[in-house]
């Protein structure tokens, strides 16, 4: 499983469209087994779009995000796990292990019902 996190600095970016960063994280056997970040233009959705399928990003997790990004993004089969906030690299640890969203990591706005493709 290949996913992206949106940051800012070390955290989960708390609003989508400020972030620039992904944090961009793959996880065999429970554990993170490569990371690294990329950039990417936060003006474009296309860009973003490109990013990901360019690093082959299955599940992007982000915080708050408003619908036309969120559309455009479910419209390329990525699936999207938004109002998540947090450490990033702490989230993806325990995102790894338990494939959840711990309640500490949920905004307002965060729906479980999210978590049912795994």
């Amino acid at each position: 499983m290949k996913l992206a996190v949106t940051v800012w600095g070390n955290r989960i970016s708390p609003v989508f469209d400020a972030a620039s960063t992904l944090l961009v994280a793959e996880i065999s056997d429970k554990k993170i087994s490569r990371h690294y970040y990329t950039d990417f233009d936060p003006e474009s959705p296309v860009d973003l779009i490109h990013t990901l399928k360019k690093h082959h990003v299955n599940i992007l997790v982000c915080g708050a995000i408003s619908k036309t990004p969120a559309s455009l993004i479910l419209d390329q089969h990525i699936h999207l796990i938004s109002f998540v906030t947090g450490n990033a690299r702490q989230f993806l640890d325990s995102f790894a292990l338990a494939r959840t969203v711990e309640k500490k990591n949920r905004m307002p706005g965060f729906k479980q019902s999210c978590m049912n493709v795994y």
